[in-house]
């Protein structure tokens, strides 16, 4: 089996995108971890496939596969990533358009200076909703790690995210503590474990361990869930700049019950096509 793909990138979030609309893309778990395989295979965070949309208030459908192999909600850098694809690839006119996710619909918009804005829906702070195992809402949870416990918000923004304050994002034990959060029994779907340093009420500095991915150079859910958790907090005010080891997001989030919005880059790097 003969397929095209695109490779791309969001601050260094690195993704295969296929168009499973112009050609056929049935793959196994097997075969999206071969693909995901940065020895083996052609290597990526996570592998987008764009398809058609089954419900008739969107115009295509957007599916999110870990390098690990594993299907997720929602990926913000890849839906950035998404509406480039689509334009480029003349796949559809709009600047703007509706994207239908397995965590429901998100608007993408291509911004004439190249950046890309995407309505990334209303987080939701409710345990049952993220989900997470607590008996009632709060601010804040503390989790029991092997050897300390760690103070996180907890929220959904189509995926699940725990998010830590920590004096320093470059010293913060990302590589140890992310699996161990990312796999705390507390997260029945398992969580993408943030690391967020406040540098000022407009500015963090984060860095994201992934769940089936490990950490990457930029997380765009990951950075929605950071500042909405800012400024659940008091700590940020409504839009903030946040620096990942790939480049910056501009995250806006208006409050309670509102959606959360992101500007970002996202970039073509090459094109190929891979025998399975």
């Amino acid at each position: 089996m003969h397929l095209k793909f695109t490779k791309m990138h969001g601050l260094g979030n690195d993704f295969v995108v296929f168009d499973a609309i112009s050609q056929s893309v049935d793959l196994t778990p097997a075969q999206f971890k071969f693909i995901g395989d940065r020895h083996f295979g052609i290597g990526c965070d996570q592998i987008l496939l764009v398809e058609r949309p089954t419900r008739p208030d969107a115009d295509f459908r957007y599916r999110i596969f870990n390098a690990d192999g594993g299907e997720v909600e929602q990926c913000g850098n890849g839906a950035r990533c998404f509406v480039r694809f689509v334009h480029e690839k003349g796949l559809s006119p709009k600047s703007e358009i509706r994207v239908e996710t397995a965590s429901g619909i998100i608007v993408p918009r291509l911004e004439p200076n190249g950046q890309v804005t995407v309505n990334m829906g209303v987080p939701r702070f409710e345990p049952a909703e993220i989900p997470f195992v607590a008996e009632k809402r709060a601010p804040t949870y503390l989790l029991g790690l092997e050897d300390k416990i760690v103070e996180v918000s907890v929220l959904s923004m189509g995926n699940p995210h725990a998010v830590q304050l920590v004096e320093d994002a470059d010293s913060a034990p990302v590589a140890a503590d992310g699996p161990r959060i990312e796999h705390h029994p507390g997260f029945p779907a398992r969580v993408n474990a943030g690391f967020m340093q406040v540098l000022d009420r407009g500015h963090i500095k984060l860095r994201v361990y992934e769940r089936g991915a490990g950490e990457t150079l930029a997380c765009g859910t990951g950075a929605c869930a950071a500042v909405a958790a800012g400024i659940a907090r008091g700590l940020l005010d409504g839009e903030a700049r946040v620096t990942t080891r790939g480049g910056e997001l501009t995250i806006r989030w208006a409050g309670e019950g509102q959606p959360v919005w992101m500007t970002g880059p996202a970039v073509t790097v090459f094109e190929g096509q891979i025998n399975l």
